[in-house]
């Protein structure tokens, strides 16, 4: 259990300095965003690229891992679809909640996990995650929100085009193909070059933990509590769930089945708590304060749930 919390234990602390020296003053909260604007465009980035150019295309893009991480994500979004509808909740809040359930923070708690737990393959692992929630996931929950405001078919196709054009000119997706660019040519990058790379990424792990934690300060923790407290359910429990369901059908569909650290980092992925602007896509629909209070609640109880997991899996 030691070496559990020799994982979880670091990460909770650095959320927890970010938290504190936001709220004793050390940084005002509006450096919050400058602070993961510079993690989410040029760390993490720099990250991906290093975690793919380096590597063979076929060890990077594991198809299995792929399809598990993806149905489990989609039989989340049916199961979210089903309980919050049954709940009687308008189609806003509705699909407020079933984002909350379905999109994990793989950049900024997910990769420090997976730097500590599996250190030799924790950049493949952001990628193949980060391939199928800005291709897949997310657009799908974007596209839920946007039809929950009624507007005509002409409108929501517009939209999502806006969506799709928006996930192409990331600088992580951006960073995603140039890296498999560089990894098909087969042309092996200079080692002054790649260090560079190497040490933005390497600054991506605390920082992106500490923006977390400073960007708690303030969270207004107002909004419907009861629906909040069933998105973290759904995100910390469910969703994991079901992805682990999805690694159990693998030999029944003919796949290859996937290494043990891969199986273990798969279901591990799906029970990092949501991403961290879940609450901005939120207030277009008026429903910021129900996701703050499960973006909250999420990241505090992680701690026990993902100690939970790990030490079951590892």
């Amino acid at each position: 259990m030691l070496a559990i919390l020799g994982i979880t234990f670091p990460i909770y602390v650095i959320i927890a300095l970010g938290y504190v020296c936001v709220r004793k003053g050390v940084f005002r909260p509006e450096h919050m965003p400058q602070f993961g604007g510079y993690v989410m465009n040029i760390a993490l980035p720099a990250l991906l690229f290093n975690a793919v150019a380096t590597r063979d295309v076929g060890e990077v893009f594991d198809l299995t891992y792929m399809a598990v991480f993806l149905v489990g994500a989609l039989a989340t979004i049916a199961v979210g679809f089903a309980v919050f509808g049954g709940l009687g909740l308008s189609p806003g809040r509705r699909a407020v909640a079933i984002m909350g359930t379905t999109c994990p923070n793989s950049g900024f708690i997910g990769y420090p996990v997976m730097l500590l737990s599996f250190p030799e393959i924790a950049g493949q692992i952001l990628a193949l995650n980060m391939l199928v929630e800005n291709f897949v996931i997310i657009p799908i929950c974007l596209a839920i929100m946007e039809a929950s405001k009624g507007r005509g078919e002409a409108d929501l196709l517009r939209k999502l085009g806006r969506i799709l054009l928006g996930v192409i000119r990331r600088p992580m997706v951006i960073a995603l193909v140039a890296g498999l660019v560089v990894s098909l040519s087969g042309v092996g990058m200079p080692g002054p070059v790649l260090r560079v790379f190497e040490m933005l990424a390497a600054s991506a792990s605390a920082l992106a933990l500490f923006v977390i934690g400073g960007a708690l300060v303030g969270v207004p923790f107002r909004g419907n509590r009861g629906v909040a407290v069933m998105i973290v359910l759904g995100k910390l429990l469910v969703h994991p769930a079901m992805v682990a369901l999805a690694l159990l059908a693998v030999p029944l569909v003919g796949l290859a089945p996937l290494a043990p650290d891969l199986a273990a980092a798969v279901v591990i992925s799906a029970a990092i708590p949501m991403f961290s602007i879940y609450a901005l896509f939120a207030q277009e629909l008026g429903h910021e304060g129900m996701a703050s209070i499960a973006q909250i609640l999420a990241t505090g109880g992680a701690f026990v749930t993902l100690n939970v997991l790990l030490f079951v899996l590892l």
